[in-house]
């Protein structure tokens, strides 16, 4: 009983840094239908940040603050420079731009700052807790507590606010949302600005557990895709269900099997969903006429 709890607290940690990741694609893709690849890096750019801002003299508060600012800001330079202009282009060229972002941000990062692993420090000490015989570390708590009020944030902030109604209109309908008078480029803008926010609230919360480096987001924005289509794309509930269904079907896999087949999970999950369950757990489904 011990050993499961241990891998179920394991997996719903990293579940919820994959249900934030999902999070941000679903945001994104329901504001433009874009697919954005580069959301990995958003989760890097946070931690990144984060570490070099508390290394160049500022407090750990204020440089995570700094940090989502920063990030933020370079997702509306993605959506203003590279989104925008080829707006009207298919799916697959929008795909590909969005991984040459992804590969260009890397590079970026590896410049600006280095190639080496970095940590925060635990935002509560490191003296695990005992559950039930299994250990579960403060961290943890910071990461699933994180994730559980960025979901009731954006939860409110969807169908409490005007503008998060805005944006929920422009997702259905892009062209009778402005016929109404709403401005659809803000929208759009906005957009990338909370996705890449809330991507680095997770690189944020999830640095002092697993560490980072330039090249840490690729994995996690593979996974957090995993999560976005099992929940079904779009969805942002799906998404939350998603990345923690997927968060513990690895940490199962890699505790009753091998570690060696961790990173393989997600993978298998997505050839799964699309084979028997296309739209996913909580997409929509329907027939098109052609």
């Amino acid at each position: 009983m011990e050993t499961f709890l241990q891998f179920l607290f394991s997996g719903l940690t990293v579940g919820a840094v994959y249900a934030i990741v999902a999070l941000g694609f679903t945001i994104i893709y329901n504001a433009s239908d874009v697919i954005n690849f580069a959301q990995g890096e958003f989760v890097m750019l946070g931690g990144m940040c984060t570490v070099f801002f508390s290394l160049w003299g500022l407090p750990l508060p204020v440089a995570a603050v700094a940090a989502v600012i920063v990030t933020s800001l370079i997702g509306v330079a993605l959506n203003k420079l590279a989104i925008e202009p080829a707006r009207g282009a298919n799916v697959v060229t929008l795909i590909i731009i969005t991984i040459g972002a992804s590969i260009f941000l890397r590079g970026l990062a590896q410049v600006v700052f280095d190639k080496q692993f970095h940590r925060l420090p635990s935002f509560s000490g490191d003296a695990p807790i005992d559950v039930l015989g299994a250990t579960l570390t403060p961290q943890s708590l910071w990461v699933m507590g994180g994730a559980a009020v960025i979901v009731v944030v954006l939860w409110y902030f969807f169908t409490r606010t005007t503008f998060g109604k805005s944006i929920l209109a422009t997702s259905h309908n892009r062209l009778a949302a402005r016929l109404v008078g709403i401005n659809v480029e803000l929208v759009l803008l906005t957009s990338f600005a909370l996705s890449a926010a809330i991507g680095a609230l997770a690189g944020i919360l999830v640095t002092p557990i697993t560490l980072t480096s330039f090249d840490a987001g690729t994995m996690l924005a593979l996974k957090g895709f995993a999560a976005a289509i099992l929940g079904g794309m779009g969805n942002p509930l799906g998404a939350v269900v998603g990345g923690l269904l997927v968060g513990i079907a690895e940490a199962m896999g890699a505790g009753y099997l091998s570690s060696e087949y961790k990173d393989a999970v997600a993978f298998v999950i997505i050839l799964g969903v699309l084979f028997v369950l296309p739209s996913g757990l909580f997409g929509r489904r329907g027939t098109e006429r052609v």
